[in-house]
């Protein structure tokens, strides 16, 4: 498919392994335009970065001719769905998104749990009541906390973005994560997704069995070891395998199609999770990309 992508190549600073100033470092070697930075604990914990450290961090960056794509703020275990650990979790999202701000970026990327099927279920109304408050918080500044897709359906993610009043929740689209886990089609989903995609991750992978999702993410109240032999073939890897850009399930043509077609301008951030040398597949991952910005 010919196309000329106009989006800018990103790259996650913590997929090199190597440390902040390092992969920093890495990312301009291979060629990126801009990083995503985990912002959660560390070096990079929004508590341990006072506001001069914030301004000489956003100069060093710039002085590499990098941007900042988005920061990950993912607080990982159950996401939003535990009354009791919300406040915390949202406050510290909170902080986080300022931190955002202050790099130059308007987007945190974050996991919020697996969304139940059902819109009436307790844990649903406790994440939206929590994305609620995020919601508001991140519209007020002109940012977004953006959901990644992969724990359900872009249908039901659809649903539950529908419910709030404000746009400040919004999609980090990763096709690797749907292609891997709930067998969506990842061009598709961008089209029912179209208005809250605001970042998305470049990752490929592969599903090597259909499972239920709720195995993979192990949502509140979810006991992945009532289903002992998935659970066992998880631990194992062989229920999904992430792999080098290109190299899975992923349909590049049609998703980078169907981003050009809803006119995303945004980031093409790559991920890599797993791998041996993820220097040398970041570095590959750019020149894929860039052979759809010719």
């Amino acid at each position: 498919m010919f196309m000329t992508l106009p989006n800018k190549i990103g790259v996650i600073v913590d997929s090199f392994r190597a440390g902040m100033n390092e992969g920093l470092k890495k990312a301009k070697a291979v060629g990126a335009d801009g990083v995503q930075m985990h912002a959660v604990r560390g070096e990079m914990d929004p508590d341990n970065l006072q506001q001069a450290v914030r301004k000489e961090l956003r100069a060093y960056i710039g002085s590499l001719g990098l941007d900042i794509s988005a920061l990950c703020g993912d607080l990982g275990g159950y996401g939003f769905q535990d009354r009791k650990v919300n406040p915390d979790k949202i406050e510290k999202s909170k902080r986080i998104l300022d931190l955002a701000v202050d790099l130059g970026t308007n987007v945190v990327t974050t996991h919020i749990g697996h969304i139940p099927e059902e819109a009436d279920d307790p844990i649903c109304a406790e994440m939206r009541q929590a994305c609620e408050e995020l919601s508001e918080y991140a519209a007020g500044k002109g940012a977004y906390f953006a959901i990644e897709t992969g724990p359900e359906t872009a249908e039901r993610l659809k649903r539950f973005l529908d419910s709030f009043s404000s746009k400040g929740v919004a999609v980090n689209f990763d096709p690797a994560n749907m292609v891997m886990v709930t067998g969506d089609d990842p061009a598709q989903g961008v089209r029912l997704l179209k208005s809250y995609i605001v970042h998305t991750h470049a990752k490929d992978g592969i599903s090597l069995r259909k499972v239920d999702p709720r195995i993979v993410y192990s949502p509140f109240g979810f006991n992945p070891m009532d289903h002992e032999e998935t659970a066992a073939m998880m631990e194992g890897g062989r229920i999904f395998r992430e792999v080098p850009l290109g190299e899975g399930s992923v349909n590049f043509d049609a998703y980078f199609g169907a981003l050009e077609e809803i006119g995303y301008t945004g980031y093409l951030t790559i991920e890599r999770e797993v791998g041996d040398d993820p220097e040398a597949d970041i570095r590959r991952a750019v020149e894929f990309i860039r052979k759809y910005r010719k």
